[in-house]
């Protein structure tokens, strides 16, 4: 089989520009002592950005439809990486953070849908989940590479540091993302005059029930990793650590998981290709759902049992996201698939931008002597509300 350099561009450009997603979530320890952070003022900031991603892709995908993918996916990689300086240079407080992450989410947001889009026009339906499944284990790989440069960089030199390792990776991913879609034609689809975004999106059940699982797939997902550097850092302290070397430890512990969360992305794209995507989506949501209700009560028990747990949980609660994103543009015209994919962006991070809030409320709630304390001890509630929406994921499947 001939290599595919233009996806192997398009993954890593887009591994090296997701970098600053997880770059506050594993600063999260230190940056809520040294800005003196509830709980719910934390989850709010990783909630901006959330929100901020979810109106990026609402808009971007809506104008794919009209202009064509190929610039919007650039356009948003490049600014992105601008605005990841800003931040890297002017984010000291919990306000300028939550300001500056949500415009670097506004940017970045447009290149998620966009890539999908571009995949959905290049590869024909039976090599399309297993290429989506690599698009999206790019930015696990992305994620991964932002903890572990945070858990590099941290114990070196603070959140700092780490906000500067992340502005130089988008730099690198911009630069490499216009180098590879430089000679990729623009495509844009004619809507025909019969067809509406009722017709073709609302009233489309197969679409919806997509759309629907996606949601339930965000709020989990989403809420787990805003949470789930800070979680392993309580572990790490259960276990005896200390301060930025617990932090250090939990960002490792958490960039672990987003590796299985790449094996997931393009192992379970690919294997939606030869037993359905229904089948698929089933079994990896119900695993996820009944991780998250047991996941946070195992704080004190044995650290390798938590990580065992932790890579489970990552693997079936992403494993599903291709196969929900290549399902999506099988069910749609392709005229109407960039819509598709903004209605399924709001829906979807939307709900993740509320639940990241959702738990710090409930981790304020079952810890009531708060920042009276270096770390929280009590976490079950708080990933249980992120396991419930998980029932409409199995119903839709």
């Amino acid at each position: 089989m001939k290599f595919d350099w233009w996806l192997t561009g398009i993954c890593f450009g887009r591994a090296l520009s997701q970098t600053v997603t997880m770059v506050y979530a594993a600063a999260l320890p230190v940056l809520q002592r040294e800005w003196e952070m509830s709980a719910a003022t934390a989850g709010a900031i990783s909630s901006g950005y959330q929100i901020g991603y979810a109106v990026s892709l609402l808009v971007i995908s809506s104008l794919a439809d009209r202009i064509g993918a190929r610039f919007l996916f650039i356009a948003s990689t490049v600014s992105g990486a601008a605005l990841t300086t800003v931040f890297a240079f002017f984010a000291r407080d919990s306000l300028s953070a939550l300001i500056l992450y949500t415009l670097v989410a506004l940017a970045i947001g447009g290149s998620y849908t966009t890539g999908l889009i571009l995949l959905s026009e290049k590869y024909a339906p039976e090599r399309r989940g297993m290429a989506t499944g690599f698009y999206i284990a790019s930015s696990s790989l992305g994620y991964f590479l932002s903890l572990f440069l945070s858990g590099l960089t941290i114990p070196a030199g603070g959140y700092q540091l780490s906000f500067f390792a992340t502005c130089g990776a988008t730099i690198v991913g911009g630069i490499l993302t216009w180098i590879t879609l430089a000679g990729t034609p623009e495509t844009v689809v004619v809507r025909q005059r019969q067809q509406s975004f009722k017709k073709e999106v609302l009233t489309n059940q197969p679409a919806m029930l997509f759309i629907g699982a996606y949601t339930a797939h965000c709020w989990e997902l989403l809420g787990m990793w805003a949470w789930a550097p800070a979680f392993m850092t309580a572990c790490a302290v259960a276990q005896g650590n200390e301060g930025l070397g617990a932090a250090g430890t939990g960002a490792y512990i958490a960039a672990g998981f987003h590796l299985a969360g790449l094996v997931a992305s393009f192992s379970m794209g690919a294997l939606s290709d030869r037993l359905g995507r229904a089948r698929v989506i089933l079994v990896l949501a119900s695993i996820s759902m009944v991780c998250s209700f047991v996941f946070g009560w195992m704080i004190g028990l044995p650290f390798f049992l938590i990580i065992l747990a932790g890579i489970l949980y990552s693997f079936t609660s992403l494993g599903d996201s291709p196969v929900l994103s290549v399902g999506l543009t099988e069910v749609v015209t392709p005229s109407y698939l960039g819509t598709a994919f903004g209605l399924r962006s709001l829906a979807g991070f939307g709900a993740g931008g509320i639940s990241p809030v959702i738990f710090g409320v409930i981790l304020d709630w079952s810890n009531p002597q708060g920042m009276g304390q270096d770390y929280y001890t009590n976490w079950g509630w708080a990933f249980v509300s992120l396991g419930v929406p998980g029932f409409g994921a199995i119903w839709a499947a």
